[in-house]
């Protein structure tokens, strides 16, 4: 990961500090694959990531944040999926099965991220406005020049709804990506 590329939502990093976030944001991921969502700490992953719990809380306020700022990275890292010669239902679907399939793969990440995205914290509020702004302008840049903007509005609830839904434990990303598929056509045809 490239740590030229992200910035902590609290601070400016420098390289070395980028790196350090980078090694938490790792190590996160790391516990995932073996705790779940509550059993995952601050602590534990600093542990995990080689430096000390304050330092860790320098760069996240919570473990919502520190999980908010790895789906972040994962989202904005997502390349945008190919769309010439695709009409507009099939540029819309490749945005929405991409980012549904992007952590179908971690499912105690997948599960994480959901809690993360309904805390509070004031930064985690800041990165679900940058995620939503970041999926907003995918889907926005997949529909037809003068779409509607309610066809934009329910297809982000759309996601919104199967993000809670897979990470509540109803069906896998990868059903989560095919019910994506049908919704979608079904709103934009």
């Amino acid at each position: 990961m490239s740590s030229s590329n992200f910035e902590s939502t609290r601070r400016r990093l420098t390289p070395k500090q980028a790196e350090t976030v980078d090694r938490l944001c790792a190590a996160a991921v790391e516990v995932l694959r073996e705790e779940d969502f509550a059993g995952l700490t601050v602590r534990t992953v600093a542990a995990r990531a080689g430096v000390g719990p304050a330092t860790a809380y320098t760069y996240f306020s919570s473990k919502e944040h520190l999980v908010a700022e790895v789906f972040w990275r994962r989202l904005s890292q997502l390349p945008r999926p190919e769309s010439d010669g695709l009409d507009e239902t099939a540029r819309v679907v490749a945005v929405l099965r991409d980012i549904a399939l992007m952590l179908a793969d971690e499912p105690g990440l997948s599960a994480a991220v959901t809690n993360a995205l309904l805390g509070n914290d004031p930064d985690v509020e800041h990165l679900r406005l940058r995620i939503g702004i970041e999926i907003r302008d995918r889907l926005v840049g997949a529909l037809d020049v003068g779409h509607d903007p309610d066809v934009l509005e329910t297809l982000e609830l759309l996601y919104a709804g199967a993000l809670l839904r897979a990470g509540m434990g109803y069906g896998s990303y990868e059903n989560l990506a095919d019910q994506l598929e049908r919704s979608a056509t079904i709103i934009l045809e």
